[in-house]
């Protein structure tokens, strides 16, 4: 662990660089090989201003979109203002944009912890995010626990990024996907089949921003030119987002609780779509696994 600054994680090969003061994020995690560094997130600046830059976030205590950032839960009226430059809905809560605080740290674990207190998003939370790494895996636990007096809707997910080429490939396991407008919002859930099924397939330039539907809660990722194969696992996530923008370079795949922009449906179907209701003191939590596997 450096001292004074930033967590650094370190188990065997791999590295973990942590940016606590960027939400909570990860600056950088990779192998180190006999020639140098190899990254299994997207490196990036861990001096960075911008949580966009980093390597992964958390996302709490929603997923994604909320749409034109209004949504009614038992009779109250929230409205939250549009946190992305460019797009008219706020998403991924408010961990992502805000500090975390490091509670503990050494050489293969780190806690970082973050409270909000009611404005916008009218509710009292605390979130926890415990980082473990050893020789073959970085695991990750994502808590939101409501500290307010009455209920609170909740969704977790994390937002890792993938460096990627014309010959990196997922492998995953999906049912259904939502067609998609101009604003990332979900249109028409369909099956996710053709340019939309995710089984053995290119994963670089694809033009997606989706988010799917009867996800099995593990994907595989495969470079034939990188050292190592990455397992991606997390079995509270029903769902999955996947990003690959049309210019390539990277990718984003999210195992998420929830559907984009759940908290538009009525309260009746949140349990269908993933999103919970917590009470108070109730808490939830989203295990992430990536795990490194030699080629």
């Amino acid at each position: 662990m450096a001292i004074g600054g930033p967590p650094v994680l370190q188990a065997g090969q791999l590295r973990l660089e942590l940016n606590p003061s960027i939400g909570g994020s990860i600056s950088a995690f990779v192998l180190r090989a006999e020639h140098g560094e190899f990254p299994i997130l997207r490196k990036c600046n861990s001096g960075s201003e911008s949580v966009l830059d980093a390597a992964s976030f958390p996302l709490v205590p929603f997923v994604n979109r909320i749409r034109g950032g209004r949504f009614a839960f038992r009779g109250q009226k929230v409205e939250l203002h549009p946190n992305m430059a460019g797009d008219p809905s706020p998403l991924h809560g408010q961990g992502w944009l805000s500090p975390w605080n490091v509670e503990h740290s050494d050489d293969r674990r780190a806690l970082l912890s973050f409270r909000h207190s009611a404005g916008e998003w009218p509710w009292d939370y605390e979130a926890q995010q415990e980082f473990k790494l050893d020789e073959t895996a970085l695991s990750i636990r994502l808590t939101c626990r409501n500290s307010s007096g009455r209920p609170m809707p909740c969704g977790l997910g994390q937002h890792p990024y993938f460096e990627c080429n014309a010959q990196t490939r997922i492998d995953t396991e999906v049912t259904d996907v939502w067609t998609i407008d101009e604003h990332v919002l979900p249109v028409e859930k369909i099956p996710a089949t053709g340019r939309f099924g995710l089984r053995d397939r290119p994963v670089c330039g694809q033009n997606l921003d989706h988010g799917f539907a009867g996800w099995g809660g593990s994907a595989t990722i495969r470079d034939p030119q990188s050292p190592v194969s990455i397992r991606m696992s997390s079995p509270d996530a029903r769902y999955f987002q996947l990003y690959s923008p049309a210019s390539g370079g990277i990718f984003v795949a999210e195992p998420v609780t929830q559907a984009n922009a759940a908290l538009n449906e009525p309260e009746e179907r949140w349990a269908e779509l993933g999103m919970r209701v917590l009470d108070p003191g109730e808490a939830m939590s989203l295990d992430m696994t990536l795990e490194v596997i030699p080629n």
